[in-house]
């Protein structure tokens, strides 16, 4: 475990990245982005499959590059990119097919640990929850029922939830709105660099980053304050 800095005593709140974080990029959002490769060609192969490659995944084996389109940017943002590329739909079509494509997705997402015992666990201790991510704020919904951690969950915010998009700092501190605390008493923990850089713009605590998802300890371990295999190893972190 890498670490820069003591978590803070006053600590309150936990702010999550979803996909990567939580939930287990590659079995989950392979085949979705395959799909929206798909839609986004519209029927062209050799144009599905320059989109599916430039903005991330590999086809060969099913992983998606750390920091790339489809691991750190919004619906829209991928829309735009995917039309950068050759797509014929507009912006506006294109995102909301990708949007519905994401959000029907993740009633079949596949999370990285149990995640009720990790919330439960949190939750007990006093830590008030919360989760920020690029997808759509209906797909964290869903996320959320899915795992039955919806209960536990204090605040979700999407890129469409009115707080911007990562790295910026807004949906930090709508998390601290909500629950009425200072950044400096959340820390964030996620996957990738646009995470622990929303982080970092928001003055938070500490920030927290996995490797369970689409980063590496090359792109995190300089800008990271922890670096953690896995979501579930933070109750120990926090015990430490």
């Amino acid at each position: 475990m890498l670490s820069r800095r003591t978590i803070p005593n006053d600590l309150v709140g936990i702010l999550f990245d979803k996909d990567g974080t939580l939930v287990d990029y590659d079995k989950t959002w392979y085949p979705l982005n395959l799909e929206a490769a798909r839609i986004a060609g519209s029927g062209d192969p050799e144009l599905q499959q320059k989109i599916l490659i430039d903005c991330g995944s590999d086809p060969e084996t099913g992983r998606t590059l750390g920091d790339s389109v489809f691991a750190a940017a919004s619906t829209r943002e991928i829309a735009e990119r995917m039309i950068s590329i050759g797509s014929e739909f507009e912006t506006e079509e294109l995102t909301r097919a990708l949007d519905l494509l994401y959000s029907e997705g993740a009633r079949n997402s596949v999370s990285i640990c149990d995640l009720s015992t990790l919330m439960e666990s949190l939750r007990v201790r006093g830590y008030r929850l919360g989760i920020a991510s690029s997808d759509n704020e209906n797909s964290i919904s869903t996320t959320v029922k899915v795992h039955e951690i919806d209960e536990l969950i204090d605040f979700i915010a999407g890129y469409d939830s009115g707080h911007g998009i990562k790295p910026g700092p807004g949906m930090v501190n709508g998390f601290c709105r909500k629950i009425g605390c200072s950044p400096s008493q959340v820390i964030v923990v996620g996957d990738n660099r646009h995470d622990i850089e929303m982080g970092r713009s928001a003055g938070v605590g500490a920030t927290i980053g996995v490797l369970s998802g689409t980063g590496s300890q090359e792109t995190l371990g300089n800008v990271a304050d922890y670096i953690l295999e896995s979501v579930s190893e933070l109750p120990g972190l926090l015990t430490a």
